[in-house]
């Protein structure tokens, strides 16, 4: 039975073993020249105020390969789980029952959870061994990018720190979860769909979904954010909005905490209450700033911000790989379950 899935999966295994060698390659001969623009930095020796030279690290990367490359991976990261879920797991059982094999498999002294349990577990093995390989050499790679990232606090051209949502996923532990994930689910959607073009399109809408939800809506209180309320000093390099009618007036106070993710930053009233103007005279007009800034100080203003702190990077990666692993076994339990009241 081990021998028989593997035949029948070997060309997916030859084709997963050649991204991850041509990826090897890609990433040793590059990641030593990293390193080194890394250490020309400076940054490997700094251990106190970095920022700076952080900051022109990776302003030196934009429009270089590395910075290409640190892209491609991240989309190789998103797209590998969900790629395996739709080639490997959907067709593994359905196309069974389309060319009417199963009959033959369910007939022999084999049963059909034995029969089920090696296709899952050889397969899905296979696809949560890639995926830790891909995220191992990726990660390794963007080390010195990631951390000059956590220093400055992120860059919207680099998807921000590695705790930020873009890159989270395509680094760490995390990955290994997604794919066992998607391979499960592909394998379930074949079960009862019992058609492989189908299950492969509803093996990619469920898994874009949870995708979707899970970093907007779960992962942010995986872990209760850190809560912090402080007055606002608008001469501190603040973002001021002012629209009409009404001069409604949007503030965003500064906020610095090396590589944590921010999940709201509000300005307050005394009260409390959300601050939403109307802009004074001071802020209309042919005003100065620093005018402006004077009256925004008058109103006693406060900053509230909601936030990841970078330190809770891997507790975030481990328990949101544990739910996926849960998930994926529970799929498991369903195709074993589904299989064996199936009439063949």
């Amino acid at each position: 039975m081990i021998w028989l899935t593997w035949r029948q999966f070997r060309w997916q295994a030859v084709t997963a073993a050649a991204v991850l060698a041509v990826l090897a390659i890609a990433l040793g001969a590059t990641g030593f020249g990293l390193s080194t623009r890394f250490d020309q930095a400076g940054l490997s020796t700094c251990h106190s105020v970095c920022s700076s030279a952080a900051s022109n690290f990776i302003s030196e990367l934009r429009g270089t390969p590395y910075a290409a490359l640190f892209f491609g991976c991240v989309i190789l990261m998103y797209l590998a789980p969900v790629l395996m879920g739709i080639f490997w797991g959907a067709p593994l059982i359905a196309r069974e029952f389309e060319a009417g094999t199963h009959r033959l498999a369910w007939n022999q002294s084999i049963t059909r959870v034995r029969w089920s349990a090696v296709k899952l577990g050889l397969i899905g093995l296979a696809a949560v061994a890639t995926a830790g390989l891909l995220s191992l050499m990726i990660t390794w790679w963007a080390g010195p990018i990631d951390h000059a990232l956590s220093l400055v606090g992120g860059s919207p051209s680099f998807g921000g720190t590695r705790i930020s949502p873009v890159v989270f996923a395509a680094r760490g532990v995390a990955p290994l979860g997604y794919a066992a994930f998607a391979f499960a689910l592909g394998v379930t959607a074949g079960v009862l769909i019992r058609r492989t073009l189908p299950a492969m399109a509803v093996t990619l809408v469920i898994f874009a979904a949870v995708q979707f939800l899970v970093p907007n809506f779960v992962r942010p209180h995986l872990i209760p954010p850190v809560q912090t309320t402080a007055a606002m000093n608008a001469f501190d390099n603040n973002e001021i909005m002012i629209s009409s009618p009404g001069n409604k007036m949007t503030l965003v106070g500064n906020f610095s905490r090396p590589g944590a993710w921010i999940l709201s930053n509000r300005t307050i009233t005394p009260s409390g209450k959300l601050f939403t103007g109307p802009a004074g005279a001071a802020c209309t007009g042919n005003s100065t700033p620093n005018a402006c800034s004077n009256w925004i100080n008058t109103l006693h203003l406060r900053q509230s911000v909601s936030y990841q702190p970078a330190s809770r990077f891997w507790p975030l990666q481990l328990i949101e790989t544990g739910i996926y692993l849960i998930l994926a076994a529970g799929l498991g339990w369903v195709c074993a379950w589904q299989v064996r009241r199936r009439r063949a």
